[in-house]
């Protein structure tokens, strides 16, 4: 599936080859993010992913079945350290065998080659470490050699750093040749030609007339609309009537008002609505942006929010929508609600507009949802959906004319 969407996307936004009138995509992150150790996230340290199933193989799909056979004109690297599935245990864009072995002479690969961003230096905020360099495996080298070593491994930009000087100091003493610049340098310069850059770096009128287009907003909608999974439906309470009073929690106040049985008072309605959003823990990083933007932890609800919910929950039959922005663990929120609904942040009148009957759900989940935190840490990092008895199995997903 995911190479599929991944084909797809580069030829809608490239077309078969690159030209004037291309958008230039890059794929990211090779050989993909998803078996992070313990669910870390590889932008900071750490950075280890690991494959307990000997399933390396598998992350490569989206890449050998999508994105090239597509002709992707960029691919970036990511973070992590593939342990022990190259000769040293070094990030992607630092791994040699990796950018060089795998997706150059492997895979044949002739295009640009990005780093992630922020592999040689720190990102500071005033005095403090925002986010360490991720220059996983590398930690006792400086930058300049840092930058020699992701120039060796085959790379042809550094994302998100500003250091060309030491690019610089690297040809001038000699630790690396004009000529392997060049070869990125040709690289780039190649791509920005057939894009027309060097022609008229300016947007036209033409191309002006594509943001804000209605057709491809409500292609947007209508992707929304598709993507919402019906998870539960007992005693077919959904759809709901247009006549039920209902009670909103977690939905835009603007959007309540257009609906006339929503009500502010949870005695006068007959059916509560609430919204959720997957749990994390804002404590589990170190560094202050793992803090403030990456959702990590824990994937079920604290205690005290639980036990406030179900409360809720148990006033009114309830249709609880859960955003899943990661596999919500919710095994008893799932049994004390009526109906779920799976969500993937669609805006609130498309998620009312299902439940009260304007389309019928067709959706399909992408990942299993867990029925406990101990199913998930004993999964395997590597392995697709392999957590014991799930709450809800890949691929689960129901529609109106279905009986629970």
């Amino acid at each position: 599936m995911s190479a599929n969407l991944t084909k797809a996307y580069i030829l809608g936004f490239q077309g078969d080859s690159i030209t004037k009138q291309s958008v230039a995509c890059i794929v990211k992150h090779f050989t993909g993010g998803g078996p992070q150790e313990d669910g870390r996230d590889s932008h900071f340290p750490p950075g280890r992913q690991v494959y307990p199933g000997n399933n390396f193989a598998y992350h490569l799909i989206p890449f050998e079945k999508g994105a090239f056979p597509a002709h992707v004109a960029q691919v970036m690297p990511y973070y992590g350290i593939p342990v022990g599935q190259t000769s040293e245990d070094v990030g992607f864009g630092y791994n040699r065998e990796i950018v060089t072995g795998l997706l150059r002479q492997k895979y044949h690969f002739e295009g640009i080659v990005c780093t992630d961003w922020g592999l040689v230096t720190d990102q500071n905020i005033l005095w403090m470490v925002a986010k360490p360099a991720s220059a996983h495996g590398v930690e006792k080298l400086t930058a300049t050699e840092r930058v020699k070593k992701i120039i060796d491994a085959g790379c042809d930009m550094l994302g998100g750093e500003s250091i060309p000087e030491l690019v610089v100091d690297l040809v001038k003493s000699g630790q690396i040749s004009e000529e392997r610049i060049n070869i990125s340098a040709r690289r780039i310069l190649k791509e920005k030609f057939k894009l027309g850059l060097f022609d008229n770096p300016y947007l036209t009128n033409e191309a002006t007339s594509v943001f804000g287009n209605q057709q491809f907003m409500e292609k947007g909608r209508e992707s929304q609309r598709r993507s919402l999974v019906l998870l539960k439906n007992a005693k077919n309470i959904l759809p709901l009537a247009p006549t039920t009073k209902i009670y909103l929690q977690g939905f835009n106040e603007e959007e309540s008002k257009k609906y006339a049985g929503a009500s502010t008072d949870l005695n006068k309605a007959d059916v509560v609505i609430v919204k959720l959003n997957t749990p994390y823990d804002p404590d589990a990083g170190r560094y202050f942006l793992e803090k403030r933007l990456f959702h990590q932890g824990s994937l079920e609800f604290p205690q005290k929010e639980k036990e406030e919910l179900l409360k809720l929950i148990q006033t009114k039959p309830t249709i609880t929508v859960m955003n899943l922005e990661r596999p919500a663990v919710f095994p008893e929120i799932n049994d004390a609600s009526k109906a779920v609904i799976g969500d993937f942040s669609s805006e609130d009148d498309i998620i009312l507009d299902l439940i009260f009957g304007q389309f019928k759900p067709s959706g399909k989940l992408p990942f299993e949802l867990p029925s406990s935190m101990d199913a998930v840490l004993n999964q395997r990092e590597d392995m697709p959906h392999d957590s014991k008895d799930p709450l809800y199995p890949f691929g689960f997903g129901m529609t109106y004319t279905e009986k629970k």
